[in-house]
């Protein structure tokens, strides 16, 4: 027999196997099984968040006639994903990742609908709770990071997760650039030409759902348990009031959170305003999506690397990484002016930063609490991120239309302060527990 033919004779052994039965030597064919379905759904998925998110403020300007509200629809999505953090996780403690996963990407789906919706009929409400609904599908991908970790060894987590992360550089990079195109299918419709790519998400995202409901048998997080019920603890245990407490009782979990959350929140406060920037200074869409297809590119195309980094030199030192990444980004976006190249710079290092953080912190929150508590401590860590983002995006319209984009820059870069002295804070005082290199 082929090493090919055994390698699938094994998965779709344990494919078939019953949760209960399955025993500790079935673990590595059933992560590559779980990793490679996850890292499909990246693909696609990442590509309906991108073809939608990359026009969002121009269809927002155009839709209210307002630059200073154009802000609002990527912070609706980014609210949206916030919203649904624990109510997924909560789906996900009791009935595993897949229907959480599956019912974030219908979710998604409904809300890009109602998008294309709002742009027809010209709602400016209807299309902030359309993008809400679209925040799902970043929901999903989030998660999706979780789910690759769950029967990974400690010592490869941030590998585990960074693979899953990078597999959505392919639809999100791609996303932005089709975006014109994809509008362009509509021209001559009553939809708008900068809503068309929300259509293309909501069949995207309903693909996807259908490949995770498919294929991600058996479920990661059910059969973690399974394997070790000594440490899965009670439904009271695994609830989110157990979470929060697993959390306080961490110090090097309360610091992943903050970097998640500090790096999230920068990130997102500079991109959704860049395409506003770019657009004052005379770039076109196209340019626009190369923009940011070039920003997307630096989040998730590196981000194995930063996984082998957190795994072999520690969490910490790239949190540190992350911390001088993210700065080094913004200082080049808040000075570049008239200067695209200048902007696309910056923002392809902000995106390395951002995975960086997200990468790290990633692995370090589900290194640092009880397994019992982790679907609840992850639902909770992409509440915090994706609220504080959303303030932020919020924010960041205002501080443009009456300041500046290289403001915004400026007050982005200082959110990075506390996130610094923290991170230095606990390398100083203590070690990683799991790697003792974090």
């Amino acid at each position: 027999m082929s090493h090919g033919h055994t390698n699938w004779h094994t998965s779709a052994v344990t494919e078939a196997l019953p949760t209960s039965r399955i025993t500790a030597a079935d673990v590595p064919a059933l992560q590559r099984r779980t990793s490679a379905v996850l890292i499909g759904s990246q693909i696609l998925g990442g590509l309906g968040v991108a073809i939608g998110i990359a026009l969002a403020p121009v269809l927002a300007a155009e839709v209210s006639g307002s630059d200073a509200l154009s802000g609002l629809a990527p912070t609706a999505s980014v609210a949206g994903t916030a919203l649904l953090s624990l109510p997924l996780a909560a789906l996900m403690t009791s009935r595993g990742r897949r229907p959480g996963l599956v019912l974030a990407y219908l979710i998604g789906a409904v809300g890009a609908s109602l998008v294309v919706t709002a742009a027809v009929v010209g709602s400016f409400p209807l299309l902030l709770v359309g993008m809400a609904g679209f925040g799902a599908g970043s929901s999903a991908n989030l998660q999706a990071r979780f789910a690759a970790a769950d029967l990974a060894e400690p010592d490869r987590r941030g590998r585990a997760i960074s693979n899953v992360v990078w597999a959505t550089t392919i639809g999100s990079v791609l996303g932005p650039n089709i975006s014109a195109p994809a509008g362009h299918v509509f021209r001559g419709t009553s939809v708008p030409e900068t809503a068309g790519p929300f259509a293309w998400a909501a069949a995207i995202f309903l693909l996807t759902g259908a490949v995770v409901a498919v294929l991600l048998r058996p479920d990661p997080l059910l059969t973690a348990r399974a394997l070790a019920p000594q440490e899965t603890g009670t439904t009271q245990q695994r609830s989110l009031r157990a979470g929060i407490a697993a959390v306080r009782a961490s110090p090097m979990a309360r610091l992943a959170l903050v970097t998640i959350a500090v790096s999230h929140t920068t990130m997102v406060s500079i991109m959704v305003m860049t395409p506003v920037h770019l657009g004052h200074h005379g770039a076109d869409i196209q340019l626009i999506g190369l923009v940011i297809s070039g920003h997307i590119a630096g989040m998730y195309a590196f981000s194995p690397i930063m996984g082998w980094l957190a795994d072999r030199v520690g969490r910490l030192s790239v949190i540190g990484l992350a911390v001088g990444l993210l700065c080094c980004g913004a200082v080049l976006a808040g000075t570049s002016g008239a200067g695209h190249g200048r902007t696309a710079a910056g923002l392809f290092v902000l995106g390395l930063g951002w995975s960086a953080g997200l990468v790290a912190g990633s692995a370090l929150l589900t290194d640092s609490v009880p397994q019992a508590a982790r679907a609840a401590v992850q639902g909770l860590s992409d509440l915090t991120m994706n609220t504080a983002a959303g303030v932020g995006g919020a924010v960041a319209g205002v501080i443009v239309s009456r300041l500046s984009y290289g403001w915004l820059n400026t007050a982005a870069a200082c959110l990075l302060l506390p996130l610094a002295a923290l991170a230095l804070r606990r390398t100083l005082n203590r070690r990683s527990p799991v790697s003792g290199k974090a």
